[in-house]
């Protein structure tokens, strides 16, 4: 019995969680929800050499030799710095597995 109330009060506080989410942004429909708050990370342009494992799903010692095995892949050198652009990336390695 106790159980079904700690259910009960879950809903309650998840339905008013997401109806005063709702009216916050009612008379303002073009704010970002949820889910655009989560995935503003895809925002940044430029990738660090050390974000590159975790963008494409390789081991950072894949990663080391990326440069020196594909020389055409799109990356800038700042302050000698390595930075990939996020864009031209993606594109490149659409165009590379074809």
């Amino acid at each position: 019995m106790e159980l079904d109330f700690f259910w009960l009060a879950v809903g309650i506080a998840v339905a008013g969680y997401f109806i005063g989410e709702g009216l916050k942004n009612f008379k303002n429909p073009e704010t970002k929800g949820l889910i655009d708050a989560i995935s503003d990370d895809d925002d940044q342009q430029l990738l660090k050499e050390s974000d590159i494992p975790y963008f494409l799903g390789i081991t950072k010692k894949d990663a080391e030799s990326l440069k020196q095995d594909f020389p055409d892949i799109p990356h800038i050198i700042i302050n000698s710095k390595v930075y990939y652009p996020k864009a031209k990336l993606r594109e490149w390695l659409k165009n590379i597995g074809s």
